[in-house]
């Protein structure tokens, strides 16, 4: 089965600095993976390099079988950056900033009727058919979020990566977050996402990567799953490696 992403021994550094230290890393088609840690332990550095926004400077980066450098075919990757206004202070209706979501299918072509229907399905997979037409501005932190992802979604991507889509979202947002992501894991859509914890999310996941000073710390299977899972994030203690029954923890110190 192809790897959708992959690193290998990836590093990277930002202003000279090493970031990434030798990171391992694969996602598989139709799985949910999340990136945890405190803050500045590499996890966006590690999706950032994974849509090429940061260069890697050592080790193998693949998506899809190629290396990220030569790779494109991004109509294949929907990215969903941290938290940011929608329209970045450019007046534009929701419907507008969705529909921005095509342009890598379309080639800067008008849009078609399944164009349009794909920013429709997203719409109403986010709870904003209703906001359409409204302009972004008049949206709340959790709206924008919610357009951010349709926007990602309606490009119909084969893998969704996300960095910090829980940040600063309310309650309904990130339930909104959890059930778009459910139907998008069920249509074999597979799934990079940064968190401080898994919240609402956690029984998505197939795979909790802690990451500790650009390198992995370790990696938790099926961590939804686990007995006595709980959400605050910190290294295994010894207690915790002594417990017949396994802990994660996966928030923020």
């Amino acid at each position: 089965m192809e790897t959708v992403i992959s690193l290998a021994k990836v590093t990277a550094e930002l202003g000279g600095r090493p970031v990434l230290r030798g990171i391992d890393l694969a996602v598989r088609p139709g799985e949910a993976v999340a990136l945890l840690g405190a803050n500045g332990s590499g996890k966006s550095t590690a999706v950032r390099a994974v849509v090429g926004q940061v260069p890697v400077t050592g080790g193998e980066l693949t998506l899809f079988g190629s290396p990220v450098r030569r790779f494109r075919d991004w109509a294949r990757v929907g990215y969903v950056p941290q938290r940011s206004t929608a329209a970045a202070g450019v007046p534009a209706t929701v419907r507008e900033v969705v529909s921005a979501g095509r342009l890598a299918r379309r080639r800067l072509r008008p849009l078609g009727r399944a164009d349009r229907a794909a920013v429709d399905r997203a719409l109403g997979l986010v709870g904003l058919a209703d906001r359409a037409a409204e302009s972004v501005n008049d949206l709340s932190g959790g709206q924008h979020q919610r357009v951010l992802i349709a926007r990602a979604l309606t490009g119909e991507p084969d893998v969704l990566i996300m960095d910090e889509p829980l940040a600063g979202v309310d309650l309904d947002s990130q339930q909104v977050l959890a059930d778009t992501l459910r139907e998008a894991l069920g249509r074999g859509v597979s799934v990079l996402l940064v968190l401080h914890e898994l919240g609402p999310l956690q029984p998505l996941i197939d795979r909790a990567v802690v990451l500790a000073d650009g390198r992995v710390e370790r990696t938790v299977e099926r961590p939804g799953r686990l007995p006595g899972t709980q959400t605050a994030c910190h290294p295994p203690t010894a207690a915790d490696e002594l417990s017949a029954t396994p802990t994660l923890r996966t928030g923020i110190l």
